[in-house]
């Protein structure tokens, strides 16, 4: 019986002559350059068939580029808009706090604060001994500088000036081991005195009750007593607090906020005097070219009192 499907032989010409094909398209590309031309003529041909094929492709990757840029232009919108209610909430907020004490300061009958004459000061060495902690800038006595100064950097207190020359000064820095101020925690108002311990990382803070209100993170600021240092000027941050079972006070360490090691550019300040105090006594501290230059940076003539 015959099979319903017979092959003869034509497939096997048809590889036969393919193969033969190919091979002479190969051998006249490799020898004769007319094969450019017709190879041109051929990508020419093929080349829409190219494109329809990478068209479904190209259309779905523009749609979801152009999907995930509108809902990244959606998401910033919203949270532009949320921006937006949280600033405008906080100036109504703050526009009611200077309303507000506008009317206190009527109320107390209180002027406003004018800002603190200064002159500004560079760099000039450091003390090469390790075990202290003061620095030499480029202000002296004839610039008005005087013992006692407070020196200040862009961050907060740096220290204040120990001995003065004519055109040089000697700064005794917070973080000296006989550098001591008092200083009160900026968010309750509860007093301490700060000392130095060494370091340019590390000040204590002393005589702690262990039940104070005191934590980490707590900004400790200028309390204006003693008349050294005027009041209200960031001196340090709490770094740690440690509670000693049975122990009267709290070991408390703080961080100086002014650049100590970094800085090269200061602020001599010229805080006048405090209410009620001699004013004779406080020139008396001072020479006369010291009062001469102090009263020039203040803005007063020479034949003028100082407020």
């Amino acid at each position: 019986m015959k099979p319903l499907f017979s092959h003869g032989p034509l497939p096997g010409y048809r590889l036969f002559l393919c193969v033969l094909t190919a091979s002479a398209l190969m051998f006249a590309d490799t020898r004769f350059t007319r094969m450019e031309e017709v190879r041109a003529q051929l990508s020419t041909l093929v080349a829409p068939i190219q494109w329809a094929v990478s068209l479904p492709s190209d259309i779905l990757t523009w749609g979801s580029l152009a999907l995930s840029d509108q809902r990244a232009l959606l998401e910033e919108n919203r949270r532009l808009r949320e921006q937006i209610l949280t600033l405008s909430h906080r100036v109504q907020h703050m526009a009611s706090l200077t309303a507000e004490n506008v009317r206190l300061r009527e109320l107390l009958s209180a002027s406003r604060q004018d800002d603190m004459p200064f002159i500004t000061a560079e760099l000039l060495s450091l003390d090469p001994d390790p075990f202290t902690h003061q620095m030499v800038v480029d202000r002296g006595r004839r610039h008005g500088v005087y013992v006692g100064q407070p020196v200040m950097d862009a961050s907060g207190l740096v220290g204040q000036v120990t001995a003065v020359s004519g055109y040089s000064s000697r700064v005794l820095t917070v973080a000296d081991a006989s550098h001591a101020l008092p200083v009160q925690v900026n968010r309750n108002g509860l007093r301490f005195i700060v000392r130095g311990s060494g370091r340019y990382d590390a000040l204590k803070v002393l005589h702690v009750p262990d039940t104070a209100d005191i934590r980490e993170g707590d900004l400790l600021i200028t309390s204006g007593l003693a008349g050294r240092f005027p009041a209200g000027y960031p001196v340090a941050r709490v770094a740690e607090v440690v509670h000693d079972p049975g122990q009267p006070f709290a070991r408390v360490t703080a961080t100086p906020v002014a650049q100590l090691q970094r800085s090269r550019h200061f602020l001599l300040l010229f805080p006048t005097p405090p209410p009620g105090a001699d004013d004779e006594a406080w020139e008396l501290e001072l020479s006369a070219d010291a009062m001469e230059a102090a009263r020039a940076v203040i803005g007063l003539d020479a034949d003028q009192e100082a407020p």
